[in-house]
């Protein structure tokens, strides 16, 4: 089965599936017509990793009939294909060791730091503003201990991201079904590194998948902490599949919550359909586009 931490791995030069051509064939010819016309408060984005099957040229017509603007978690290699296709990507990867190897262990922090001071004047010349970071496992670390650690790396960052015009998003992820012994699991330990890091070219990616299941109350959660969040994930509970009635969370009042909270960045379906994929994105962009 396809997952997040595989295809960070994988997803670069992915081969599209015998199994998907007429899948796809089919939902370009349904989605032919003009984009449909969205309202404008919501940026819409999709994660590649979760069609990595199609592929990326092919990904990006269908993405932009449908109104989509972005693709995220994209590398340096696919970059000029999102440019060619007039769209960008929201939220970048490039740079880092991966999801448990993080800023929480200071032993990885002069990797980390060259890694992420290579890639941005790749991003400020691609005319992106994002990368995407992770605060590594736990493996027994108190959270005040991971908190501090990933202040000090982060720290050492901030001078060259803002030079360079580029924010680093971490991720908050689950530690109890996908990731586990992640560290960076829950709403308040990301916003106390926010301010440990007191920059605003660090925020947090606020996956609402993610967090519905460590710690729910999301409308809340979103409405006090919103100046700390730089990017928003979806994706349906239980299971990460369609955001339609089929799961828990009800997404055009989340949607409304974030528009209501004067956010202007980007929402990006982060969800392994289990249907024709690119229909299932279709219905996910509109339930969004509140």
């Amino acid at each position: 089965m396809t997952t997040r931490r595989t295809a960070l791995k994988t997803l670069t030069g992915s081969a599209l599936a015998l199994s998907l051509t007429d899948s796809l064939a089919t939902s370009m010819t349904q989605s032919d017509a003009a984009a449909p016309m969205l309202k404008g408060r919501i940026n819409h984005s999709v994660c590649r990793w979760c069609y990595s099957k199609i592929p990326l040229d092919d990904l990006c017509k269908a993405a932009k009939e449908m109104g989509i603007t972005s693709i995220d978690l994209t590398g340096p290699n696919e970059w000029p294909v999102l440019k060619k296709h007039g769209l960008t990507s929201a939220l970048p990867q490039g740079a880092g060791k991966g999801i448990p190897d993080g800023f929480n262990d200071p032993k990885f922090h002069d990797e980390l730091v060259a890694s992420y001071e290579a890639i941005f004047p790749k991003l400020k010349e691609a005319g992106l503003n994002t990368v995407i970071c992770f605060s590594g496992n736990r493996r027994g670390m108190s959270n005040e201990q991971g908190l501090e650690n990933c202040a000090v790396g982060l720290k050492r960052l901030m001078p060259s991201a803002e030079k360079h015009g580029i924010t680093m998003i971490m991720e908050l992820l689950n530690s109890k079904v996908d990731h586990k012994d992640y560290m960076c699991d829950h709403t308040a330990w990301g916003v106390d590194l926010c301010k440990r890091v007191g920059s605003d070219n660090f925020k947090l990616l606020y996956d609402i998948y993610h967090m519905q299941i460590m710690e729910g109350d999301i409308i809340r959660t979103i409405r006090e902490h919103s100046k700390y969040i730089g990017h928003y994930h979806t994706g349906g509970n239980p299971g990460r599949n369609e955001i339609d009635e089929t799961q828990e969370l009800y997404y055009p009042a989340i949607m409304k919550a974030i528009v209501d909270t004067g956010f202007k960045g980007y929402v990006a379906q982060e969800f392994i359909p289990k249907r024709d994929p690119l229909t299932s994105l279709k219905e996910a962009v509109l339930l969004c586009d509140v």
